[in-house]
């Protein structure tokens, strides 16, 4: 009999622009630069929903929360997250841990990993032993070097209840 585990990836990437809020990880970090999207363009957000959805066989974010629909225009990506967790819920899964890095050259975003991993815990009623969050540069290499985008990767586990 098969394991009850499933295992998902996810990758978002957003352009950073001048003036715009910069949400991470469910937080506003201070910066002259912000993520740019429909939604708040919370990358760390995004690679966890997709991560997710792809684990559960459920295809990605942009399906179920589409970007030509005006209702998600601006929306606070925790709750495309309290969103996906209801879905993958519905088929029956269970959140065991997550693990995302982000790829990011500034801010520099390790002094606001404990905040992140609080909120995030929070919002998926998870451990923050089960939350873990990295941050690395690029070595000033790419988009993300250039420092005109954000890269985030996610790997989840969930299991059938």
């Amino acid at each position: 009999m098969k394991p009850n585990i499933r295992v998902g990836y996810g990758y978002d990437v957003h352009a950073l622009r001048e003036g715009q809020d910069f949400w991470l990880g469910g937080i506003k970090i201070p910066h002259t630069h912000g993520a740019y999207g429909h939604s708040d363009a919370d990358v760390l957000i995004h690679v966890i929903c997709d991560a997710l959805l792809g684990a559960a066989n459920m295809r990605d974010i942009g399906f179920h929360f589409s970007d030509k629909d005006p209702k998600f225009k601006g929306i606070d990506s925790k709750i495309l997250l309290k969103d996906v967790l209801v879905l993958i819920r519905e088929k029956g899964f269970e959140v065991g841990n997550i693990d995302v890095t982000v790829c990011l050259e500034k801010p520099k975003i390790n002094p606001h990993i404990p905040t992140m991993k609080t909120c995030l815990a929070e919002v998926m009623n998870l451990s923050e032993e089960d939350v873990s969050l990295k941050a690395t540069t690029t070595e000033k290499l790419g988009f993300v070097g250039k420092e005109e985008g954000v890269a985030a990767h996610a790997t989840v586990l969930i299991y059938k209840k």
